[in-house]
């Protein structure tokens, strides 16, 4: 399926109206809210499992830990967040996001940038000894 060309739309198999749930082999991902400029998603990542390692162009996100634990990598750099703790990935930042847990990590991801597309989304090749 084709891209839309306007800044607002995005391919119709992504996220583009509130409510809209896609499922993940990690997890979920539900759109909340979308404006022009911005995306609110809830996240939930299953127990051991992580999202690809990626990084966006057009786009920061900030993470704020509802429940669980997320083991946090960005720019290389590891870190440990519990509930009511965030953190914020700058746009052109490497980011992993991973589930050490035994209950499943619930997050509300803010997306902000100039561009929200799923086509901004670049992912590296995951390191086998992390699997």
């Amino acid at each position: 399926m084709n891209s839309s060309d306007t800044e607002q739309e995005i391919s119709t198999d992504s996220l583009s109206v509130p409510g809209t749930t896609r499922i993940r082999p990690w997890g979920t991902v539900t759109i909340l809210e979308q404006g022009e400029r911005y995306r609110i998603n809830r996240i939930e990542i299953k127990p051991g499992h992580h999202m690809s390692s990626q990084m966006h162009y057009h786009r920061s996100e900030h993470w704020v830990v509802v429940s669980g634990t997320a083991k946090v990598t960005c720019d290389g750099k590891e870190t440990i967040l519990m509930q009511k703790q965030s953190t914020y990935v700058p746009m052109s930042t490497r980011h992993r996001v991973q589930n050490p847990g035994v209950i499943p990590l619930v997050m509300i991801e803010v997306q902000n940038g100039e561009y929200l597309g799923e086509d901004d989304i670049i992912r590296f090749p995951e390191d086998p000894e992390e699997e």
